[in-house]
């Protein structure tokens, strides 16, 4: 199998791998980095377009931001960030699964907040968007992740 490996600088602290066959993108992100939602779109984006699906990317980057927005946000420690296109034997079989570990065991809440409110939105639209949802607890931590049908796209 072919790898390939994107490193940044020591300082950034994170990387990147694409599995050729495995169609994975992982990408760890450091806490508060909030910058690393920019790239960690951009990634996903060229994986995606590298996959032959360039149809998710809009959809895929948008419930991916808010994912690692969350893990960033709402915990002390970073987050791993990996996606993965399933191959898929029948034709509605193939997916894109993204999802968003991090290692603070409290779950999200689906919450509608007030008009007023200028944030916590970012469920509603994973709920909204979508084709597949939810968490999952994972060592001291959790996974939160969606998966979109490559008919979607």
């Amino acid at each position: 199998m072919e790898r390939h490996t994107a490193e940044s600088s020591a300082e950034g602290g994170w990387w990147a791998e694409v599995a050729a066959q495995g169609r994975q993108l992982r990408r760890l992100l450091q806490h508060a980095d909030l910058p690393a939602v920019a790239e960690a779109r951009k990634l996903l984006r060229e994986a995606l377009r590298g996959w032959g699906v360039p149809g998710l990317a809009d959809t895929a980057e948008l419930l991916t931001s808010e994912l690692v927005t969350n893990a960033l946000q709402h915990t002390d420690h970073g987050a791993v960030l990996t996606a993965t296109l399933s191959p898929g034997v029948a034709p509605r079989s193939r997916r894109l699964r993204v999802e968003v570990r991090d290692f603070v065991a409290r779950h999200p809440r689906l919450r509608a907040p007030g008009d007023q409110v200028t944030s916590g939105r970012g469920l509603l639209l994973v709920h909204a968007l979508a084709d597949a949802w939810g968490v999952h607890p994972e060592g001291t931590g959790k996974v939160v992740w969606f998966e979109l049908s490559i008919d979607t796209a």
